[in-house]
């Protein structure tokens, strides 16, 4: 009496089994392996792009810097270089210069390349350096292998370098005119100018 009952269930578990999945995976089976294999490919496809784009965006900024010294050099004699006005405060315009020099340095210009002009308090690693004597203070402008920070009644001193940065931290007015004068002399290729937008603009239509 057992044996009756036990074998329809082993011979009912053992068709119902065999025949479903081996007709249901016939089918599936070949349809997901298409599946996956684009979407294989397109998941590496996607991260492909972006990885090559940061580097060409780095190349062509760099080309770009690269390019200005070339181009902005032969207007430079008879138009000046290029300006580029950073908004700051007073009090901020030490700070704002101080990005803008790590920028440059950062797109790939030389230290020696850059001339930083202070029309009010001077740079810290000016009034460090001239505490040895300024001997061995312009001895490092002549250097020309790191950036140099002068003031703006000393700034005519210096000589022409590709980039100038001004930092119109305070000074009269005067001085303000003066140094932008000066900074737009020296400056080979470009002049950025760190301060009050309208004091700047309004020296800089005064004849710069």
């Amino acid at each position: 009496m057992p044996l009756i009952p036990e074998e329809p269930q082993i011979h009912e578990s053992a068709q119902g089994p065999r025949a479903t999945p081996a007709s249901g995976r016939t089918a599936p089976t070949p349809r997901p392996v298409p599946g996956p294999r684009p979407a294989a490919p397109s998941r590496p496809g996607r991260p492909g792009p972006p990885r090559p784009a940061p580097p060409v965006q780095r190349t062509s900024r760099d080309a770009a810097h690269a390019a200005k010294p070339g181009p902005s050099a032969s207007p430079a004699a008879a138009d000046g270089p290029q300006i580029q006005l950073i908004p700051a405060s007073v009090e901020g315009a030490l700070d704002a210069a101080e990005e803008a020099v790590d920028l440059l340095l950062d797109s790939g210009r030389a230290p020696g390349d850059v001339l930083v002009i202070t029309t009010g308090e001077p740079h810290p690693w000016a009034t460090h350096e001239l505490s040895f004597g300024e001997a061995s203070y312009w001895a490092q402008h002549d250097a020309r292998d790191d950036v140099f920070y002068t003031d703006a009644q000393v700034a005519d001193r210096a000589t022409t370098r590709p980039v100038v940065v001004v930092a119109v931290n305070g000074g009269p007015e005067s001085v303000t005119a003066s140094a932008l004068k000066t900074a737009h002399a020296r400056a080979g290729a470009l002049l950025i100018v760190c301060g009050d937008p309208q004091r700047i603009n309004s020296v800089l239509g005064a004849g710069v």
